[in-house]
């Protein structure tokens, strides 16, 4: 593995936060949240034709870029950073690699040039509490994560040559803009189910969407119902190829998650060092004490190794090796921290409504209610490694053991990430 990001890795990651800089500050965050799109449409018209970020990991015949799952993953941590509302993670991390995996190439012609440009924004329409099994990332994927038995989910059976679907599925992810909808569906009756990919436009008939309240308003959700919609089934008609395929989606989404987990918990951590070194208490200021540089070293050395973990899971995506979901709860418990203390170290400043403290500790609580927690994540990995017993996969955790990813322990990989938080260098705050 060569650690070193290249000159135009570099200058993505440098590109996508001048942009965010420039249009995702902390008022637009908020002012771009209470809107009905959850989103705000200059901001993403700027992340889809200024940097092509829709289309970044897409092949260069649909419109895309080519970039690898490294590429996504650096994105993912500036977007991390900025909070950044955008429909980014449903469309392009979710959605469009299941196109591209199982849609006929008909479909991949129609829809992949229209998603990399910006034009067609799309949705995975899973309920969010089983989101997390259906990327096979807390529990195997071939049971009723779809929405399973005689009444529950989305149900599908053919008609006249094509489909219809009834059901509903909640807390889904951008569903209520998406102008694309992959609904999972099952069909062929209750003894012989299988679970099958469908395509709904939002100009079909009998769809229903309503915004729903979210924890993390960043990530807006929504209450999906169809009622005899008409769709098209995508790729096969077996789903045979289904579950493997929403694996491999869910092994990148949570690396690019892991990468956001990280660019988030790093900046609650500049912002609580900045604070520190200016509030007083007892005549000095707050950040020359033992206690509050030892827990922040702390929180410092967390933030490092659960970024070796995220870049080391991105970088694994092309070489074989399955280790998101590990490196996701690392991030994930590194993000729920940092967040954490930036509240505690604010004191009474970080509790209230107009502070970004609560932003990023609603993004830790989200992502864990949506993609973890995280000893789910750990237990399915050991799982799937045969860690307690004898399984094919085992040689994929090794590397991972405790955040020491190859080699990377603490980030001091050469160009892994843009130096120590200031005033954290080798755990010591500096005020």
């Amino acid at each position: 593995m060569d650690a070193a990001f290249t000159a135009e890795q570099d200058d993505i990651r440098r590109s996508v936060r001048e942009v965010l800089r420039r249009r995702c500050g902390s008022q637009d965050v908020r002012a771009a949240v209470d809107t009905p799109a959850g989103h705000d449409p200059g901001l993403w018209a700027a992340l889809a034709g200024q940097l092509g970020l829709p289309g970044l990991a897409l092949p260069d015949a649909y419109g895309g870029v080519g970039c690898s799952a490294t590429e996504a993953a650096l994105v993912g941590e500036e977007t991390g950073r900025a909070l950044a509302p955008s429909p980014l993670l449903a469309t392009a991390v979710l959605a469009a690699p299941l196109l591209l995996a199982l849609g006929t190439e008909e479909q991949r012609a129609e829809l992949l040039p229209r998603i990399a440009s910006g034009a067609l924004t799309a949705a995975l329409a899973v309920p969010g509490p089983r989101l997390a099994t259906a990327l096979a990332l807390t529990g195997a994927n071939d049971g009723d994560w779809a929405g399973g038995g005689r009444a529950g989910g989305m149900q599908a059976r053919p008609v006249d040559g094509g489909w219809r679907l009834y059901g509903e599925a909640d807390q889904v992810l951008d569903g209520h803009s998406a102008e694309l909808l992959l609904v999972p569906a099952h069909t062929g009756g209750f003894a012989r189910t299988r679970t099958l990919l469908f395509l709904v436009g939002d100009d079909a008939r009998g769809v229903v969407r309503t915004r729903r309240t979210a924890l993390d308003a960043t990530r807006p959700l929504a209450r999906v119902q169809l009622r005899d919609t008409e769709a098209r089934l995508v790729g096969a008609d077996d789903g045979a190829g289904l579950p493997a395929a929403l694996a491999e989606v869910g092994d990148r989404a949570a690396a690019f998650l892991a990468c956001e987990a990280v660019g988030a918990a790093a900046r609650a951590l500049e912002t609580t060092v900045g604070h520190v070194g200016q509030r007083e208490q007892f005549g000095r200021p707050v950040g020359s004490f033992q206690a509050v540089r030892h827990r922040l070293a702390d929180v410092y050395v967390g933030v490092q190794a659960a970024r070796s973990a995220a870049y080391y899971a991105a970088w694994a995506c092309a070489h074989g090796e399955s280790v998101g979901a590990l490196a996701l709860a690392q991030a994930l418990e590194a993000l729920r921290t940092a967040a954490a203390e930036a509240i505690q170290f604010h004191g009474g400043l970080g509790f209230t409504w107009e502070h970004d403290a609560h932003l990023l500790f609603k993004r830790a609580a989200g992502d864990e209610l949506l993609f973890g927690p995280p000893h789910r994540l750990r237990a399915r990995a050991a799982e799937r490694s045969g860690l307690f017993g004898d399984g094919p996969h085992e040689r994929q955790i090794h590397g991972l053991h405790e955040g020491q990813a190859h080699g990377l322990h603490e980030g001091q990989a050469h160009g892994l990430h843009e130096g120590p938080v200031h005033g954290l260098h080798k755990g010591q705050v500096t005020v």
